[in-house]
């Protein structure tokens, strides 16, 4: 049912992100009285699951989910028609055009995505404001992985600064470190305050580790799995696991850390049931896992909240399009660095449809449609035939040396940038299996 849900939301804004996108394409198109001949949702090569002619265009939805199009009469693009292109053009087509229309056309595609990105963030900060886990709040210090503990942070460790910037956001923390390429972290640490070295080489290892810092709190038990070993063993909802044998785990990452080590053995597993400490045996199974679920971090933490007025919400969604951008363009320099090697953690469909909750949960997905809204607006600017950003290269370069690049070479350029874009998906989607495959 997770997969479902997960899968439900991925499509509705996918369907979202593509029909507004190529709508941005479609309205100056018209405008400039461009023949628009189709207009897709998903791709429809050899039949079409539905089609429906209007005027000059065919509306329609394709069979297979990896995008959408429109075919602008005039233009080559991935339809690769190049019986029209021998004709001589006509007013209607889009190499009729000034370039400065069809400059316009072409962007309207990423324009549209970043409008988009902006009205979600505006009403979403204005019904939801925004909320998060002030770096004040982290009232234990944080957990550290292997790692963070080789980094040279420690068990407990309150976060301060960032290169000597106050942080408001916990959240933020990593980002600051990763794509700010931070070069120290401020700490409290037993009532001292201390710098943590950030060395650039862990930067690749930060990327495939999402626990490299997080919130420390205790283990209290929220509810059990069908069939856990705990639970029939005796342990009960709402006791607190304080130890496992003779060694101390009064945070819940401490018990992982400390269980993982007792495979298929018998442990003795102390907990504070109200005012008593209770021993209660356990036999850990070969996975190492109890069925045990913690409470939710809201349990421990006092989240922060701010309220925006529709008024305060304009601004702000502006500024959160924009440091949303600013963001996602410093992680894609990441994937282009062979030192940091992100490319490595690039994820395909699969990863981009598990970041969607497994409840519906309607803040999370326009927050996250709207974040997909500003990866797609910056995918496609990226100047490689087949995406708009190699348009847009093509038409500068025609106005700024006042003569068109030669058919043949755009043809040509177009069937590299398909090559291109095919083995980025395929890369990427490789990934994803690799992952489900090999690193379970």
């Amino acid at each position: 049912m997770e997969i479902l849900i997960k899968a439900s939301q991925f499509f509705l804004s996918l369907s979202i992100l593509i029909i507004l996108h190529e709508l941005g394409h479609f309205i100056p198109a018209r405008l400039f009285k461009t023949r628009v001949e189709k207009f897709y949702l998903f791709f429809d090569p050899w039949f079409s699951v539905f089609k429906l002619k209007k005027g000059d265009t065919e509306y329609g939805l394709g069979w297979i989910p990896l995008g959408g199009y429109v075919k602008i009469s005039g233009m080559i693009d991935e339809s690769m028609d190049k019986e029209q292109m021998k004709l001589a053009p006509q007013d209607w087509e889009f190499r009729a055009k000034p370039a400065w229309q069809r400059l316009i056309i072409m962007l309207g595609g990423v324009t549209m995505n970043v409008v988009l990105a902006i009205f979600i963030f505006i009403f979403s900060l204005f019904i939801w404001g925004e909320e998060y886990l002030s770096v004040e709040n982290v009232k234990y210090g944080i957990a550290c992985d292997s790692l963070a503990l080789a980094t040279g942070f420690h068990d407990g460790d309150k976060i301060v600064s960032v290169d000597g910037q106050a942080i408001e956001d916990f959240n933020k923390v990593l980002s600051h470190i990763v794509l700010d390429q931070a070069k120290t972290v401020q700490v409290e640490r037993d009532g001292q305050k201390m710098d943590v070295t950030i060395s650039p080489d862990i930067v690749p290892n930060l990327l495939k580790d999402p626990t490299f810092l997080s919130p420390r709190f205790p283990f209290e038990v929220s509810q059990f799995t069908d069939e856990s070993p705990a639970k029939s063993a005796g342990l009960a909802i709402k006791d607190k696991i304080i130890g496992v044998n003779d060694i101390p785990t009064l945070y819940f990452h401490e018990f992982k850390t400390e269980i993982i080590k007792h495979k298929s053995e018998a442990v003795q597993i102390k907990v504070l049931r109200g005012i008593d400490t209770i021993a209660i045996n356990v036999n850990v199974p070969e996975t190492g896992l109890l069925g045990i679920y913690p409470q939710s971090l809201d349990t421990y933490f006092t989240f922060s909240k701010r309220e925006y007025s529709f008024f305060q919400s304009i601004p702000g969604g502006f500024d959160k399009a924009y440091r949303t951008l600013t963001g996602y363009i410093k992680q894609l320099k990441l994937i282009f660095s062979p030192k940091v090697k992100a490319y490595e953690s690039l994820g395909g469909f699969i990863s981009i449809g598990n970041i969607f909750p497994s409840s519906w949960d309607w803040q999370a997905f326009w927050g996250l449609t709207a974040f997909l809204s500003i990866m797609l607006a910056v995918m496609n600017l990226l100047p490689i035939p087949a995406l708009d950003g190699g348009h847009v290269l093509f038409l500068l370069y025609e106005m700024i040396f006042k003569r068109k690049p030669n058919e043949k070479f755009l043809e040509y350029a177009q069937i590299a940038g398909m090559v291109i874009l095919l083995s980025l998906v395929l890369f990427a989607n490789g990934n994803d299996i690799y992952r489900h495959i090999f690193k379970k």
